[in-house]
């Protein structure tokens, strides 16, 4: 068996195209860029620096909150290779990462990328000077991606989003990248932004003649944010109006060219809550319909955040918001009220990510963490659904527990965990394999039922991945004619040869549409799967089973194995099919 790196692409990377490794960031890009809070630089992987063990903390450097430049980095220069290889393809993943994802640091990062990359609608002339024809305009996808509004959707740019956008592009790194790309003046000291002042001023634009839009915004706490964004493009607001929704005065320029928010200022501020009681507190908050985040940093101390005051601030609260502050609610005594009950237990139905089992750490009611599990199970249930919504999709999961496992099973246990809650058991087959396949069965389609079903299962014996084939013939398991069968497997891919597996997969009748290997390995792995997978020519994915612990890329993942191919005997991932489908973004 020939050892390997798990991080080790399927192809060398000389060898990957455009569509394989747009798969592979997606399947393998986890990383956040921003955080909030003070961390540590391991070997480029960011890890948060309280609760470090001492350990961790010597062999790393510490970072402060906000960008994480070693991911970005990174990131961004995936992206620019999948431009450099296919121009096209990057435009629609555009407009797919923005509508079709809540992956916010990739509607950033491919945002600034579109910004400023080469085909700005420039023409292209013929030998006599006239013009031929105008280039394509994939700037305008850009400025599309940061003017798109969907009125409370979460599917577009925040103001912070729109201001990060600029300052990724300012980073030293990030700028050195575009410049080697040819995107900017090689010889300029500032960083190439491409057409982000021009839309960013548009974007401003459009909330100072909306003044409830821009009023919203300050509501719900990006007052500093729409500042930073008009100092950073030099915006020229029309009216008094924006300086007075932001509270923002303002004072003659050196040169002397201001002409607005001079004189007569009637500036908007927020006002401390001191000397107030609980209930003036609560008024203050019904009347002026005031969100959480404007009023937690103006309480009294003496006061604090209380049961009658949370009860107040609940209309502000969005889904996410509600499973995020379960503690809260928690520790307030809040969730004993019938009518805050049923609004948070109607939170955890909508969830779209896993982020509800981080919190369950932080929750001492056993009932409470079995609703926020919940949520982590409709967050994978919701992602099963849409990436099948188009296809009837049957799903089959050969569990490798042989013993080249030992010491990987328990790691595969928990990402199975995360995500076989999702699917309809009727669509379902799992069989577990050594030099001998059983199959297995969820008693429930949730968290908890798949627990209990893998608990038995321990590391030994040989390795045969057609034993697990056999196993869920021999028990009837038949998928119809007109249905796409994905084939899931799990583990170090050491075993027979992928010609047998293959054959396994002939023999019984199974027409394959798609594999996918869940790469879990201690040391060593080997080649089944994805020669299996080359012998019967159907698209082969692979993603680390540490992704899974990441709570937002769970959905992504399963959205992009699930995604069959339109064309049987297709060698293209469906999902990347389903992102050249995507219209092109345009500005309204």
């Amino acid at each position: 068996m020939t050892t390997h790196n798990p991080t080790t692409p399927t192809l060398p990377e000389a060898q990957l195209g455009p569509a394989e490794k747009l798969l592979e960031l997606v399947l393998g890009g986890s990383a956040h860029l921003w955080h909030n809070r003070p961390g540590l630089d391991v070997n480029g992987v960011w890890h948060p620096a309280q609760g470090a063990k001492d350990t961790l903390v010597r062999r790393s450097t510490p970072v402060k909150p906000g960008l994480f430049v070693p991911a970005a980095v990174k990131l961004y220069r995936q992206l620019l290779d999948i431009y450099r290889l296919n121009t096209d393809l990057m435009a629609h993943f555009a407009s797919y990462a923005l509508t079709q994802t809540d992956w916010r640091d990739l509607k950033v990062a491919t945002c600034a990328l579109m910004l400023v990359q080469n085909h700005s609608g420039q023409p292209v002339r013929e030998d006599d000077g006239s013009i031929a024809f105008l280039d394509d305009d994939f700037r305008a996808i850009g400025a599309a991606m940061l003017l798109h509004y969907e009125r409370k959707s979460t599917r577009m740019l925040t103001p912070k989003a729109v201001l990060r956008v600029a300052e990724l592009l300012e980073t030293p790194e990030i700028a050195h990248l575009n410049r080697e790309a040819g995107f900017g003046d090689p010889a300029s000291r500032k960083p190439p932004l491409g057409r982000w002042k021009a839309v960013a001023t548009k974007w401003l634009r459009v909330r100072e003649q909306n003044l409830p839009m821009l009023q919203g915004l300050v509501k719900a706490g990006y007052k500093e944010t729409l500042k930073k964004i008009a100092r950073k493009a030099g915006y020229k607001p029309v009216s008094q109006a924006f300086f007075e929704v932001l509270g923002w005065k303002q004072k003659q320029a050196a040169a002397g060219h201001r002409s607005v928010g001079l004189e007569g200022l009637n500036l908007v501020k927020r006002e401390r809550f001191d000397g107030l009681s609980e209930a003036e507190i609560c008024e203050w908050i019904e009347r002026e319909r005031l969100s959480f985040k404007e009023v937690v940093g103006r309480l009294p101390k003496d006061v604090g955040l209380t049961p009658a005051i949370m009860a107040a601030l609940l209309p502000s609260l969005s889904d996410r918001d509600l499973r995020m502050l379960t503690p809260t609610l928690e520790e307030l005594g809040l969730m004993s009220d019938p009518a805050i009950r049923a609004r948070w237990e109607k939170a955890v139905q909508t969830a779209t990510d896993q982020r509800a089992l981080h919190i369950v750490k932080n929750v001492r009611s056993q009932e409470l963490k079995a609703k926020l599990e919940e949520a982590s199970d409709n967050a994978a249930r919701a992602a099963v659904a849409e990436a099948t919504a188009e296809t009837d999709v049957r799903v089959m999961f050969l569990i490798d527990k042989s013993g080249s496992m030992e010491g990987a099973i328990e790691q595969s246990k928990e990402a199975l965990s995360r995500i076989l809650a999702g699917f309809p058991l009727e669509k379902l087959h799992i069989a577990t394999f050594d030099t001998m396949g059983t199959v297995l069965k969820p008693k429930a389609a949730s968290r908890a039922a798949v627990q209990h079903m893998l608990q038995g299962i321990q590391a030994s014996g040989g390795t045969t991945h057609a034993a697990g084939v056999h196993a869920l013939y021999r028990a009837e398991v038949r998928v119809p004619r007109e249905a796409k069968l994905i084939v899931i497997v799990v583990g170090d891919e050491a075993g027979e040869s992928g010609e047998q597996l293959a054959r396994a997969f002939n023999e019984c009748g199974y027409s394959v549409a798609a594999m996918a290997l869940l790469l879990s390995v201690v040391s060593t792995r080997g080649n089944t799967v994805r020669t299996c997978a080359r012998q019967m020519q159907v698209p082969f994915s692979e993603v680390s089973v540490g992704q899974f612990e990441d709570p937002y890329q769970v959905p992504r993942v399963l959205k992009a194995l699930l995604d069959a191919p339109t064309v049987p005997g297709a060698s293209q991932s469906g999902w990347v099919e389903r992102v050249m489908r995507t219209p092109l973004l345009k500005v309204a």
